[in-house]
């Protein structure tokens, strides 16, 4: 009988490494647990007095947590194609631990939050300089000042092509789209690599 041992991993099937990242509450933690369909992992502290001194919490002063080393989650997108979710940290004293987690990454999604749009600027400095495909998306928080992707593209700098999705974080829906718009995004651009390096 041709039965199929329920233990054995399909090896057809397709695991694929995401960053999610962005500025310090952007909402990274909230679009992994979102959309993860395995309980995330979080590594959440609470921000302490000393702390005071050196993250910025101007416009997220409702935030009492901070992650401190990195979320993650995963999430099935078709049959055969699974998404690992890494979440960066989003302080600057926490960068030392992109270099490790974007290590095989095939792309990332940059969280923006349009009222403090400079915090993801080093975020897409990061991604640009190691040709790391991304995607920006928008996460529009209530009372936020609504920009188009246009926009949001030229206010940024982005290269020509590089998608700008809006999206509400909590969402799972609207966090799934995000992922299939940057695994996409991500297919094209390792596509034309491939053909410029044969060709």
């Amino acid at each position: 009988m041709g039965t199929e041992h329920p233990d054995l991993a399909d090896e057809s099937a397709l695991a694929l490494k995401i960053l999610v990242a962005g500025g310090f509450g952007v909402g990274k933690t909230t679009l992994v647990g979102a959309v993860s369909e395995i309980r995330p992992l979080r590594t959440e502290e609470l921000l302490s007095e000393a702390g005071q001194s050196v993250d910025d919490t101007d416009g997220v002063d409702h935030k009492v947590t901070t992650t401190v080393a990195m979320d993650f989650g995963r999430i099935t997108i078709r049959s055969g194609l699974s998404l690992y979710l890494f979440g960066t940290p989003g302080q600057n004293r926490f960068w030392f631990l992109w270099d490790e987690l974007s290590q095989g990454a095939l792309g990332a999604v940059v969280l923006a939050d349009t009222r403090r749009l400079e915090d993801c600027f080093p975020a897409v400095d990061y991604f640009e300089h190691r040709g790391i495909p991304f995607v920006v998306a928008v996460n529009c928080f209530t009372g936020a000042r609504s920009y188009g992707s246009d926009d949001v593209s030229r206010a940024l700098d982005l290269d020509r092509g590089v998608p700008v999705v809006l999206c509400d974080a909590r969402e799972r829906d609207s966090g799934k789209e995000v992922l299939i718009r940057l695994v996409e995004y991500a297919g094209r651009m390792y596509t034309a690599r491939l053909l410029d390096s044969v060709g």
